[in-house]
This record gives structure tokens, sequence and C-alpha cells, in this order.
């Protein structure tokens, strides 16, 4: 999972940065995105992957790993902003602001040759070239790392507004469209984090 990576270096460039967002399908909550440079000179002990492929458990051992050995930003964009744009355009804005705050921690950023690659086919408007990958999150371990910071930083937001809204069960579902959610939504009516621009809300 290491092909673009190589490539890019091999190119000339000193820092990729994978790219991935977690939530655009659910009825509730934000958009977030993150952006993660691997330090190449260390093996993982967990499993990096597309984080719909791990478990909870497994993404929570990941994420500490990613997090506390690699470089990172994230970018996190509200359900209010995700109604008055729309889902895709508020998913860019999230991407942006996670390569930002990125860039923000890298103090030689400026002696770097950058390179950005996302998943999906995602347009940027970003100042450094970037290569947009159809399921980059299972061809390229720096988009799988990012797929894991956005999904477990997600679904600890989810979990906390769960404390605020019981009644949604959000701690079960994440606000994703499962039939128990769009059932909650038929009898109580949406909560004020709810997208009301989506179909079900």
């Amino acid at each position: 999972m290491l092909y673009y990576e190589r490539e890019l270096r091999r190119k000339g460039y000193n820092l990729v940065i994978g790219v991935d967002e977690a939530g655009r399908g659910p009825l509730a909550g934000p958009v977030v995105a993150a952006a993660v440079v691997l330090n190449l000179r260390r093996s993982f002990e967990n499993r990096i992957d597309d984080s719909k492929k791990l478990s909870s458990r497994l993404r929570e051992k990941a994420f500490w790993e990613i997090t506390g050995n690699c470089a990172f930003g994230v970018g996190i964009v509200s359900e209010k902003l995700i109604d008055r744009l729309n889902i895709l355009e508020a998913t860019r804005i999230a991407m942006e602001e996670a390569i930002n705050s990125l860039l923000i921690k890298i103090n030689s950023v400026k002696t770097k040759k950058i390179h950005v690659i996302v998943d999906g086919d995602m347009t940027l408007e970003i100042d450094y070239p970037y290569t947009a990958i159809i399921k980059g999150d299972a061809k390229s371990k720096s988009i799988a790392s990012a797929s894991i910071v956005a999904k477990v930083i997600r679904d600890r937001m989810m979990d906390l507004y769960d404390r605020i809204y019981p009644q949604y069960e959000f701690v079960k579902h994440k606000g994703y469209p499962t039939q128990k959610h769009r059932k909650i939504l038929k009898k109580i009516g949406p909560s004020t984090i709810h997208r009301k621009t989506f179909r079900c809300v």
C-alpha cells in the first residue's frame, strides 16, 4: 500500500500527504477530514487499512499509533454548513482545512516539495499538485491512515452527541441512516444536529 508514496518520492516529492474523510453519508453530525504524512522509516505494529474494513477496536489501536508517530491535521465542517452548501462542497472544505492544519504543524514546509493524494474523485482548491485516487483508502497507506483518523474522531464526536441527544442512539449508528435511526426520526423528528437537506430527515 505504499506504491503511490514511493512513486512520488522517486519523482522528487519529499512530502506526500494522504487525505480522506468520514461522514459524507450520515443524516446527522459533521463531516470530518484528515490529512496524514507517514513516517516511512517506521513500520506499523497495527493494521493500517480502509477504516471501513477495521473493527472499532482495531481503528482505535491504529489511531493512537498513527497520531503518535505521524504528522496529521484535521478539518471539520458542521451539519449546518453542509445544509447551507452541499455535502460535496463541505467535504472539499474539510479536506482543505485538514491539509492546512497539517502544514501549519510542519515548520520546514517551505523547503518541501509537496504532493497530495486524496481518496475518491475530489477536486481540491490548493496550491500544491494532487492526485485523486478512486478507492484510495484501499490502495494507499497514507490515505488509509487519514481515513482511520477521520473516522475515529468523528465517531468520538457522535458518542458525545449521544449524551446530549440519547433518544437518537447516536452511539450505535453514528448518524448513519440505519433502519433504527430512520424509525426514530419518523417518531420524534430531527435534532439540531440532523442535516435538514438530507432525504429521510
